[in-house]
């Protein structure tokens, strides 16, 4: 491994981890008073983020304002339980925000495997899709990027995995070859498919530990539980 492109969300940083307590307690908070029923709310709120992140085109145009996307989310559960309102809306998005970035935090020892990579001299390249403004707070947040060579951020770079150029920006940034370079992250399209097609290997960080999902054609060059797993030998 000369070079190392490496994920954020749910790869070195916990984003998705208590997702579904934070919209407990946003409801509690900010819907309970207004006579919203929580649990009502709750399952319409399950519906709604289905129905929202599951269309490819919604999930790639609005990942990139996230505070827009929870509020169109929770407005679509209001509107589906017949109590429309986009102040409502606005404020359980805003709670339900605010429960998130509390929440969120690196996987243990994530920053350590950072700090050894960076000192053995292996060139890292960050490469994560999102909102850059929520990509940059993480980032600073948890001193990540000088950890970094290159940072690739969909919302500034103007498109996101698994688009090629993407990788290639990163490659040319750090001056290796796809031969020469590994992408860890637990996406199997954008962070193991898309890669392996421009000739790196790819490590998918299997958190569940449930392993590849039944059919999958994606075969990755190692299969991780975790991101600090990478620094042991492959068995």
């Amino acid at each position: 491994m000369k070079a190392l492109l490496v994920d954020l969300d749910d790869t070195v940083l916990d984003y998705s981890g208590g997702v579904d307590e934070c919209w407990e307690n946003a409801c509690r908070s900010a819907a309970e008073p207004a006579g919203v029923d929580v649990t009502v709310l709750l399952a319409a709120l399950a519906r709604s983020r289905r129905w929202f992140w599951d269309d490819p085109a919604r999930h790639a145009r609005e990942r990139t304002d996230m505070d827009g996307a929870w509020r169109q989310i929770v407005a679509h559960a209001l509107e589906g339980i017949g109590r429309p309102s986009e102040r409502l809306a606005a404020e359980v998005a805003e709670a339900f925000a605010a429960n998130r970035w509390r929440r969120m935090d690196l996987y243990p020892g994530a920053r350590e495997a950072l700090a050894r990579l960076h000192e053995r001299g292996i060139p890292l390249a960050l490469v994560t899709n999102g909102d850059k403004t929520h990509q940059r707070r993480k980032i600073e947040m948890h001193d990540l990027a000088r950890f970094f060579d290159v940072i690739v951020i969909e919302g500034e770079f103007g498109v996101g995995k698994p688009d090629e150029s993407v990788y290639r920006h990163a490659l040319g940034a750090l001056a290796v070859s796809p031969r020469e370079a590994w992408m860890v992250g637990d996406n199997l399209e954008w962070d193991v498919a898309a890669p392996q097609r421009l000739g790196l290997r790819a490590a998918w960080v299997d958190a569940s530990g449930q392993g590849l999902p039944a059919g999958s054609t994606v075969r990755p060059d190692r299969i991780l539980r975790t991101f600090t797993e990478l620094l042991e030998p492959s068995r």
